[in-house]
């Protein structure tokens, strides 16, 4: 697929692009609302789609989205989600016709087409296993994948002098704070792509999920790449099986590199981040980055967990400072490691054997000297051991626990972040 590429923002869109998406949505944003002035520049593209938009994303227009006076929501179906916004259909307008009509991927969009909610089946609705290769059984999760690469096009559409372009999912949040600060320190008329750094075969793409950035110019040569093909790139599309990698397959087919943005943005929610862990890159550790997405948040109660975390830091008088990972670390995972936790996944990673008892298993934990939590399996006695600092998960059948003298000690080693380490 490679093509030469340039920024061409009077690109004309490929003959099957049937038609052009809504006007941007006005949001007046409420009075209590004091982001920086740079969102006025920035366009916010939340992904979604039938199966969950009606639960998911309304709990983001009370928090994420709440102050944000420029976004939009793209689905497979166009819907209210409230008096005044509405999801858009992403895919009706940007993808052909023959394609639509013709490919498997589509029969869920072609069924709510026509009978809207009381198309979906059982299945559609059914939580597929994700697996190295996504979710193969799940309609909505295969129909996600067409959307990617026409946000670019609808989104340069709605908002066309927007200076960047921040792409998220029902399941993101994002501390826009710290966003801004980070957007601050780049040359947004220079094509720069920002994101968790993932891999598949030799390709480098920011993962969707976890939140990514495209200044102007880079949407602008994705658009221009995608235009010159016969096809809008649906055949590559239909070859593989993760959108957000094809988008940057385009990008890099246009001269344009990942920004590698990992710890700053994360494919978990702040229970399941390493605080001690460190970039692969550089000698840094999580712990002096400032936190910028969260990912795989579970339902309203995560949502408004960091709505209040954030709110406490504004509170404690640090509105207008960044707040990094180790804030993150103190002010939520510290309190609930004071004692072992029944029903808990602390997401320790080494197997050790087994022992009789938990105690055994934390005596274990005790003697190995880099050892700072340990997991036991009721039903077995398997134990587990780790290096890092996880809060963890609820996991029936398992109790962990935390050597909690010896993380405050690493913990007041990596200090108070007087330098924070910033990507770019």
């Amino acid at each position: 697929m490679k093509s030469s590429c340039h920024s061409d923002s009077g690109a004309s869109s490929p003959p099957f692009f049937s038609a052009s998406p809504p006007p941007l949505p006005l949001h007046p944003t409420p009075s209590d609302c004091a982001l920086p002035p740079i969102y006025n520049d920035v366009l916010v593209i939340l992904k979604t789609g039938i199966t969950e938009a009606r639960t998911k994303v309304p709990p983001h227009l009370t928090t994420t989205l709440r102050c944000i006076p420029n976004y939009v929501i793209y689905s497979d179906y166009a819907e209210p989600l409230s008096s005044t916004i509405s999801t858009q259909d992403i895919l009706g307008p940007y993808i052909s016709s023959a394609t639509k009509s013709t490919n498997p991927d589509f029969s869920l969009y072609n069924r709510v087409r026509l009978a809207g909610h009381s198309g979906l089946t059982p299945a559609d609705l059914v939580a597929d296993v994700n697996t190295p290769i996504g979710k193969p059984n799940n309609p909505g999760w295969k129909l996600d994948k067409w959307k990617f690469l026409p946000m670019v096009d609808a989104a340069l559409a709605a908002r066309p002098s927007a200076q960047w372009f921040v792409f998220m999912e029902a399941d993101t949040y994002l501390l826009w704070p710290n966003l801004a600060a980070w957007l601050a320190r780049f040359d947004p008329d220079q094509p720069w792509y920002l994101g968790n750094q993932m891999q598949i075969v030799d390709a480098l793409f920011a993962h969707g999920g976890s939140g990514f950035v495209l200044s102007r110019p880079a949407m602008e040569r994705a658009r221009a790449l995608r235009a010159q093909s016969g096809d809008g790139w649906e055949t590559a599309v239909d070859a593989h099986w993760a959108g957000d990698c094809l988008l940057g397959i385009l990008l890099e087919s246009c001269g344009v590199s990942l920004t590698w943005s990992w710890p700053m943005l994360q494919i978990a929610p702040p229970s399941e981040v390493d605080f001690f862990a460190v970039r692969a890159d550089t000698p840094d550790r999580v712990w002096c980055y400032p936190a910028v997405s969260f990912h795989h948040l579970e339902g309203e109660g995560d949502l408004r967990g960091l709505v209040e975390l954030e709110e406490g830091w504004q509170r404690d008088g640090y509105a207008g400072r960044v707040m990094v990972y180790r804030d993150v670390f103190w002010r939520v995972v510290w309190g609930q490691i004071q004692a072992p936790q029944e029903g808990w996944d602390n997401l320790v990673g080494d197997e050790v054997g087994q022992t009789a008892t938990v105690d055994e298993c934390r005596e274990m934990c005790a003697h190995e000297a880099l050892c700072l939590g340990y997991r036991f399996a009721v039903a077995d006695g398997r134990c587990w051991l780790g290096r890092g600092m996880q809060l963890g998960k609820k996991a029936d059948g398992f109790t962990s626990g935390w050597m909690t003298h010896r993380i405050q000690a690493v913990a007041d080693s990596l200090g108070r972040c007087e330098a924070i380490s910033w990507i770019g």
